[in-house]
C-alpha cells in the first residue's frame, strides 16, 4: 500500500479512535465521581464535537440527492444531542465512523493508469539533419521528418521505414504476438519497440496524433465516463430508512415520548448495513490476495460477482502470448531432429524472439545440452543468421534473405512458402534446402476448462476481441468454442465494443494483458489484467490484477466475489431482522436509548462475526 493510501486510511481511522477515547474518558470520570456530572459533560462535549462532522457529511450528501443508510444514524445523533443522551449518541458515532473507516480501507487506491501511460510514452526522437543526428523532444517531431530509431528504442510517432531492416515488437499496441519484420515501406505505430537493427524512418503523424497518444486519451475518457457504483448498503437503505421513520412516527403518535423515538432510532441505526459489507469485502479481498489476485476496490469485488458477459483479449490472455514452434517440415534427407539440431545451434547466438523459440524447441526435442557450438556466426538483424556447425554451413532466416545467399535453395522451398500461413523460418544447409520451421501462438493450457468454469459461475456470453489478424483470432475462437470473435482491432475498436455492451446494460468483465487492452479494461464494468510477466500500464488500468501467469485465477476471483457478496447479504438480512425486532421492543418502551445502543452493539458483533467468514477458505 502506498504512503498516500496509508494516509487516507489513517485519516478515516482517527474519528473512531477519538470516539473511543471520549467514551473511556467519560467512563473514568464516572468511576472517579459516580454522583457527579463530569461523565455527562465529557460525553456530551464529545458527541457534539465528534457528531458534527458526521451530520455535516450526511446532510451534504442529502443535498446532492444521496439518501443513504447514513440518514438514520444522522437523525439518531441529532436527537441524542437535543435530548441530552450523549452516551447513546456516541455509540452511534463510533459505529458510523468505524464503518466509514472500514469502507475507506476496502476501497483500495485509485488507478494511476493515465499517469503510467504518459510516463511510459516516448520522450526523445533522433532527427536526421543530413548525416547529423539531432536529439529533440518527441513533441517536436513534424510530419515528414527523417528519424533514426535505434535497436531497443520506442517509435516516437507513427512512421514509415525508409532504410534498414529489423524485427519490431508491436504486441503491446496491437496484441499481435509475432514481431513485424520491418523493411523499406513498412508502416509502424508509435509505442512499438524496435528490435535488433537501426531503422531510418519518416514521420507520418505528429506525436499527439499517433496511436500511443490515442491509447492514453482512450484510458482517460473511459475512466471519466465510468458510472460510480452504488453501495450495497445504500440499496437496502432505500426501503429500510422509510420503515424506520414510520416506526418513529408511530411511537411518537402513540406515546408522545421523545426518548422512545430516540430508542427506536438507536436500535434502528443500520449498523449492519454500515459494517457488514466493508467487513465482508475486506475479507474477500484478503482471500483473493492469497490466490495472487489483487482486487483494487470493494466495488470491483462486488462487480466480479455479478458479471454476465466475459470479454477476452487473445494474445497473452487465451494464448501464451509469444510465438512457439508449431511445426517443423524437413526436406529429405533431413529429419526433424537433425533440422532442429543444426538450426538451433546457430540460433543460440541470436537474441531474436523467434530464435529463442527455436532453441527452446530444439532443446525440448534433443535435451538441454545437446546443441553443438556454432562457429563463424554472422547475423543480419531481423533477417537471418548463418554459421558453421560440425563443419556444415547453416543459414536460418527469411525467404528474401536466403534468396540473396542461396537462390536455388530458396526456390526449392517455394512449395512450402506457397502453402504455409503465419510466420516461418527457412533453413539452408551447405547451400541445399533443409526445411521450414513454422511458428504460432499456442493456447494456454487448460483455457477451455476455465471458460467452462466461468459459464458455471453465471457467464452467459463470451466474446474474443483481438488486435491479431482475423484469421488467427477465428482459429483460436473455433478451438475454444467461442462464437463471437473479432480480429484486426485497434485499441479504440476494442473500447467501442466494450462500451456498447456496458451501455446496453450488460455487466462486462474484460480480461487482457497488453497496453492495447488498457482502454477496454477501463471501460468495462470490471477490468482484469493478467500481470504474471509484469503488468505495468495494463495492471494500472484494471480493477483486478492477477499476479501469476494463470488464467484460472480469473475464475477464482469470480467465485470469491460471489461468496463474499452472498455472505454480506446474509449478514445484512440477519442484522436488519434483529434491528427490526429491537425496534418493536424499543417502541413498546422496554428499551431505554442507552440500553438500546448496547443492544445494537451486540447485533453489530453478530454481523461482523458472520461477515468475517469471507476471509476463510
Amino acid at each position: 500500500m502506498s504512503l498516500a493510501r496509508w494516509r487516507t486510511v489513517a485519516r478515516a481511522g482517527v474519528e473512531p479512535l477519538l470516539c473511543v477515547a471520549v467514551l473511556l474518558a467519560g467512563a473514568i470520570a464516572y468511576a472517579a465521581d459516580p454522583g457527579g456530572n463530569a461523565d455527562w459533560y465529557t460525553w456530551y462535549a464529545g458527541l457534539v464535537v465528534m457528531g458534527t462532522p458526521v451530520v455535516f457529511r450526511t446532510v451534504r450528501g442529502m443535498l446532492r440527492g444521496q439518501f443513504a443508510s447514513d440518514v438514520v444514524a444522522m437523525l439518531s445523533i441529532v436527537t441524542a444531542v437535543v435530548l441530552g443522551q450523549p452516551l447513546a449518541g456516541l455509540v452511534i458515532v463510533l459505529m458510523q465512523t468505524g464503518g466509514e473507516a472500514l469502507e475507506r480501507y476496502a476501497e483500495g487506491r485509485a488507478s494511476t493508469a493515465v499517469r503510467e501511460l504518459e510516463a511510459a510514452a516516448p520522450r526523445i526522437a533522433h532527427r536526421l539533419d543530413g548525416e547529423r543526428v539531432v536529439d529533440i523532444g518527441a513533441e517536436q517531431v513534424m510530419v515528414g521528418d527523417r528519424l533514426l530509431v535505434r535497436a531497443g528504442e520506442m517509435f516516437p510517432c507513427d512512421a514509415a521505414v525508409l532504410e534498414g531492416s529489423s524485427a519490431v515488437d508491436v504486441s503491446r499496441l496491437t496484441g499481435e504476438p509475432l514481431p513485424v519484420l520491418a523493411a523499406t515501406g513498412t508502416e509502424l505505430p508509435s509505442g512499438a519497440i524496435n528490435g535488433d537493427g537501426p531503422l531510418t524512418v519518416r514521420a507520418l503523424k505528429l506525436g499527439r496524433d499517433s496511436l500511443y497518444a490515442r491509447i492514453v486519451e482512450l484510458v482517460r475518457s473511459a475512466q471519466a465516463s465510468k458510472a460510480p457504483l452504488q453501495r450495497l448498503a445504500d440499496r437496502y437503505a432505500v426501503w429500510f430508512t422509510p420503515v424506520t421513520l414510520v416506526a418513529c412516527a408511530v411511537a411518537w403518535t402513540i406515546t408522545h415520548d421523545w426518548l422512545r423515538v430516540l430508542a427506536v432510532l438507536v436500535v434502528a441505526t443500520p449498523c449492519p448495513l454500515i459494517l457488514a459489507t466493508p467487513v465482508a469485502i475486506i475479507g474477500g479481498i484478503n482471500r483473493a490476495a492469497r490466490r495472487q489476485v489483487i482486487v483494487r476496490t470493494g466495488g470491483a469485488l462486488e462487480q466480479l460477482a455479478g458479471v454476465r458477459v466475459a470479454v477476452f483479449d487473445k494474445t497473452g490472455t487465451l494464448t501464451v502470448g509469444r510465438p512457439v514452434v508449431s511445426l517443423v517440415e524437413p526436406e529429405p534427407p533431413f529429419t526433424v531432429r537433425e533440422l532442429l539440431r543444426l538450426a538451433g545451434s546457430v540460433e543460440v547466438r541470436s537474441a531474436h524472439l523467434l530464435a529463442r523459440s527455436l532453441v527452446e524447441a530444439a532443446e525440448g526435442e534433443l535435451g538441454a545440452h545437446a546443441l553443438p557450438e556454432a562457429r563463424e556466426v554472422t547475423e543480419a538483424p531481423g533477417r537471418g543468421i548463418a554459421g558453421t556447425v560440425d563443419g556444415r554451413q547453416v543459414a536460418v532466416g527469411s525467404s528474401a534473405w536466403l534468396a540473396e545467399r542461396s537462390p536455388s535453395a530458396a526456390a526449392s522451398l517455394g512449395v512450402q512458402v506457397a502453402r504455409a500461413d503465419g510466420l516461418r523460418a527457412f533453413v539452408v544447409v551447405d547451400g541445399v534446402a533443409a526445411g521450414v520451421v513454422h511458428y504460432a501462438d499456442a493456447l494456454r493450457p487448460g483455457v477451455a476448462d476455465v471458460l467452462a468454469r466461468l459459464a458455471a459461475l453465471g457467464v452467459r456470453r463470451t466474446l474474443l476481441l483481438s488486435g491479431d489478424h482475423a484469421l488467427n483470432a477465428d482459429r483460436v475462437a473455433a478451438e475454444l468454442g467461442i462464437t463471437e470473435v473479432r480480429g484486426d482491432l485497434l485499441p479504440d475498436d476494442k473500447t467501442r465494443v466494450v462500451r456498447e455492451l456496458v451501455d446496453r446494460g450488460d455487466r462486462v468483465r474484460m480480461v487482457g494483458d497488453g497496453t492495447n487492452d488498457a482502454p477496454a479494461l477501463s471501460a468495462a464494468t470490471v477490468g482484469v489484467a493478467l500481470a504474471g510477466h509484469g503488468g505495468g500500464i495494463t495492471a494500472e488500468a484494471a480493477d483486478a490484477v492477477v499476479l501469476v501467469d494463470d488464467l484460472g485465477r480469473v475464475a477464482d476471483a469470480v467465485a470469491i466475489g460471489q461468496r463474499t457478496m452472498r455472505i454480506a447479504r446474509q449478514s445484512i438480512w440477519v442484522g436488519l431482522g434483529m434491528s427490526g425486532a429491537a425496534m418493536v421492543v424499543a417502541g413498546a418502551g422496554f428499551l431505554q436509548p442507552t440500553i438500546g445502543a448496547l443492544v445494537q452493539e451486540a447485533i453489530d458483533v453478530a454481523v461482523i462475526v458472520n461477515a468475517l467468514r469471507t476471509s476463510r477458505a
